[in-house]
């Protein structure tokens, strides 16, 4: 069992090798394959559903280790997350050119904090679709910047601390007359020139993740909400053997534009899965809602983590801080999906391998953001708790967390799917 700081290593592994959610999706289906599973295609008939199994859908996956039978009182243990964040996404025809600069043409994809994609290096990452549907992962090096305007040329820049989305946000990769950069990045990933393609490409930073403070006790990298709550899920699924429930990992995408697609978990994903399963034990239609009735959910999501520069804008009495557990969040208005009756399955959970954890609650005067936890109770009717290890700078290209959260999390969560 790998020490925290042995976790982390592999956390910051996944980031480099996940800047978008098709590559994290990528490297945990190799992953899963490499520690058993058996990868099923939904276009065509499961001959089985038992065992350790897993699908891709686009930017998401679903994997479960099933029992051989299906006991009458068993019920399907769900661990929710989610792969995106917030980012910046290529138009179509993304290049033009400004004062001799070639520009890249992009949009923002959920609520990035705008400001920490400035004066940095940034890569181009995601999928290319070619017109035989045959998809090509691309990630390229540093190819891209966004440059601040000097004080000495806005002496306000200073005061105002804002971003005009599309005159000021966007990334200059050339001078003259370079290559479209659509194109440039087909190249990259072996499409042939002049061949009909379209892509899911997002601008990423290229910084590495790394360990820092005076006792190594932090972690920045970017796209912690959410690969900190993912990489600890998919730590511990690859582990689980089949017990008298079905454990579930469900990661979905598009969780920052509201997970209103294919593969989000306002979308069909996670229901499509869950049926099929059911399917594969002969259960019927009310043996299947009894099943869902058996089932429960935690969803795991970054928490906030008190910002000391910031302490008003936080609770006063319940403060999480880093390296002190993942919390469990609680939203009077259902924002989270916490209850008192889900919040046992935590502290259960924690509780069976010695895990410390703590709360969060937002101030009465700050509007909280909300998790794919709700959803899952709503579309599912089952109980649903939600988690997160606590972070700092949520949103930004450079956020952080303590170096002992993520696998804190990691413990919980297979003490959740093993039982507890």
């Amino acid at each position: 069992m790998p020490d925290p700081m042995q976790f982390m290593s592999g956390l910051a592994e996944f980031v480099s090798a996940g800047p978008t959610s098709y590559h994290a999706v990528a490297t945990m289906a190799d992953g899963l394959v490499a520690a058993g599973f058996t990868r099923l295609d939904e276009r065509q008939d499961w001959a089985g559903v038992s065992g350790r199994r897993f699908f891709t859908r686009g930017g998401a996956l679903v994997a479960w280790a099933a029992p051989e039978q299906l006991a009458p009182d068993a019920g399907v243990r769900i661990v929710g997350t989610h792969t995106d964040s917030p980012a910046l996404k290529l138009k179509p025809e993304p290049s033009f050119t400004r004062a001799g600069w070639q520009q890249a043409n992009v949009e923002v994809y959920g609520g990035p904090l705008l400001d920490s994609w400035l004066d940095r290096e940034l890569g181009l990452a995601g999928r290319i679709v070619t017109l035989d549907g045959a998809e090509h992962l691309v990630a390229t090096g540093p190819v891209l910047r966004i440059s601040q305007i000097a004080p000495h040329l806005d002496r306000s820049v200073n005061e105002r601390l804002s971003i005009d989305r599309q005159y000021e946000l966007m990334p200059s990769y050339g001078l003259g007359d370079g290559p479209d950069v659509f194109e440039w990045v087909c190249a990259q990933a072996g499409v042939p020139a002049g061949e009909t393609a379209f892509g899911d490409i997002h601008v990423y930073p290229v910084q590495a993740p790394a360990v820092f403070g005076i006792g190594s006790e932090f972690f920045a990298s970017s796209r912690l909400d959410n690969l900190s709550s993912t990489y600890p899920a998919y730590q511990a699924i690859r582990t689980v053997r089949p017990g008298r429930d079905i454990a579930l990992f469900a990661a979905f995408d598009h969780e920052e534009v509201g997970s209103g697609t294919a593969c989000g978990a306002a979308g069909p994903i996670l229901s499509d899965a869950l049926v099929r399963i059911a399917d594969g034990y002969g259960l019927g239609r009310d043996a299947y809602q009894a099943l869902l009735a058996r089932s429960s959910c935690v969803s795991a999501d970054a928490a906030h983590a008190v910002n000391p520069n910031h302490a008003g804008k936080y609770d006063p009495v319940v403060q999480p801080a880093m390296n002190r557990g993942p919390a469990l969040k609680v939203n009077a208005q259902q924002r989270y999906a916490t209850d008192a009756a889900s919040s046992v399955l935590w502290e259960r959970a924690c509780r069976a391998v010695g895990v410390p954890h703590q709360s969060f609650v937002s101030n009465n005067d700050v509007a909280c953001g909300t998790t794919i936890g709700p959803i899952t109770a709503q579309r599912l009717g089952i109980a649903t708790v939600d988690v997160g290890v606590p972070i700092l700078s949520m949103h930004s290209t450079r956020e952080m967390c303590g170096t002992s959260d993520p696998w804190y999390l990691s413990q919980a969560l297979g003490a959740y799917w093993a039982g507890a």
